[in-house]
């Protein structure tokens, strides 16, 4: 069957296509650099913590030791010092025979910050011994280890983003294909299918859910398109005979009447017809050189309804537009427009004619906005304000502008009307 791309495009349904690539490599690399830091933290303070326990065991046993030392010798063992001047105020005045330590945040060159270890020689009024443990080389290990920890991170961190990187496109270009996929269906491309994908993951579900909605969705399309053409078919041979049998009636206000009525009832099962045609794609434009304007003109003349018919000359050309279409057709969309409309809008009406771009106007309510976000869609006209009708004026315009490759749009003017712009290709 042959589909035509629906001219209004659906941006809303299309991700930001560089972003998630992006995102992902960064939520990766954020991650990345989370745990790095929390590794490196807690590594940092279980070393440092180490480092501070050890100095004060050493600190407190060497303070024994130095202690044995100077009562048996009365010598002090290397490194244990007297009442020392840089003895932490804590420790000066130690409990008579408990040993105490005492961490010292003092820094001066390379000695500190330290652990001191201290004892009462003897009663009180005793000299003091004490000895130092200084962290210093111990410290200066870790900080580099801390500064080998962040160079080794960064230089992780700059090899995993690339592959953070790719892995992410790799999820971005499945998803795109399903986007696209869904974007083509949306704008009536129902044959559109993304088809087998790599992996057996979420995007291969996404993938797979997308073409069964596919597939649903154009079975009953075809079952409501079948169904419309069996109807219009069944009902175009009552319908003639209705108009026969009006024929003989004698004339008065009921034969108008009923002539009327029946003429309204061809022209519906007409229209079902020819929509079913475009459907079916069976009908192909018949093309030829026509100046745009005259055609134009001919259309609205045909509706019966006074509008305002206006024709500029395109830039750089003198009179009007001559393009290669179908005149016919061309007419059809034109003028059910216009009778769209005046039976919808409010007047005036007016349709300008510039270039190859063709605008019927009215001042009245303006499209619905389901119309607007859907497309015209037959048998039904969207809002009630706008009046009665089957909904297929528009619909039949935007088939046969598919069919010559035009564009058609509908929108609402800011100051109030709908606007319907037909652009016919170059």
């Amino acid at each position: 069957m042959r589909r035509v791309p629906r001219s209004r495009t659906f941006s809303g349904l299309r991700p930001a296509r560089a972003s998630l690539r992006w995102k992902i490599a960064a939520l990766v690399a954020a991650t990345a650099c989370l745990v790095v830091a929390a590794v490196g933290v807690l590594v940092h303070l279980w070393i440092a913590r180490d480092i501070r326990d050890r100095a004060e065991a050493r600190a407190f046993n060497s303070v024994y030791s130095a202690m044995e030392t100077y009562r048996r010798t009365g010598t002090l063992a290397d490194g244990a010092q007297l009442d020392p001047v840089e003895l932490p105020h804590a420790l000066r005045h130690p409990a008579d025979g408990d040993r105490h330590t005492a961490y010292d945040g003092h820094v001066d060159a390379n000695v500190g910050p330290s652990f001191w270890g201290a004892q009462r020689t003897g009663g009180p009024g005793s000299p003091v011994l004490a000895y130092r443990v200084n962290m210093s080389s111990e410290l200066y290990t870790l900080r580099q280890l801390d500064m080998t920890m962040t160079v080794a991170s960064l230089v992780a961190l700059a090899a995993a983003t690339p592959l953070a990187v790719y892995g992410a496109g790799l999820v971005a270009r499945r998803l795109r294909r399903v986007s696209e996929t869904a974007g083509r269906i949306s704008a009536g491309d129902l044959d559109a299918r993304t088809g087998p994908t790599k992996g057996h993951d979420e995007v291969a579900d996404i993938a797979a859910t997308v073409d069964l909605m596919a597939d649903t969705l154009g079975q009953r399309l075809r079952t409501e398109r079948r169904f419309t053409a069996d109807v219009a078919h069944e009902l175009r041979t009552p319908v003639g005979g209705l108009l026969a049998a009006v024929d003989l009636l004698p004339p008065g206000e009921t034969e108008d009447l009923l002539r009327a009525r029946v003429r309204d009832l061809r022209g519906l099962v007409e229209d079902l017809l020819e929509i079913s045609r475009l459907d079916a794609g069976a009908e192909q434009p018949v093309r030829a050189r026509v100046p745009l304007g005259a055609v134009v003109r001919e259309a609205v003349t045909r509706t019966g309804f006074d509008t305002e018919v206006a024709v500029a000359a395109a830039p750089g050309a003198e009179g009007d537009v001559t393009v290669e279409t179908d005149p016919r057709r061309l007419e059809r969309i034109v003028g059910n427009l216009v009778v769209n409309a005046h039976r919808h809008g409010n007047t005036p009406v007016r349709v300008t004619v510039e270039g190859r771009t063709v605008v019927v106007r009215d001042h009245g309510p303006g499209f619905p906005k389901d119309l607007l976000l859907h497309g015209p869609r037959r048998f039904q006209t969207g809002a009630t304000e706008r009046g009665s009708g089957h909904g297929l004026g528009l619909t039949i315009a935007q088939g046969q502008a598919r069919l010559l490759g035009a564009e058609l749009r509908f929108d609402n003017a800011p100051d109030g009307g709908a606007v319907a712009t037909l652009r016919l290709p170059d």
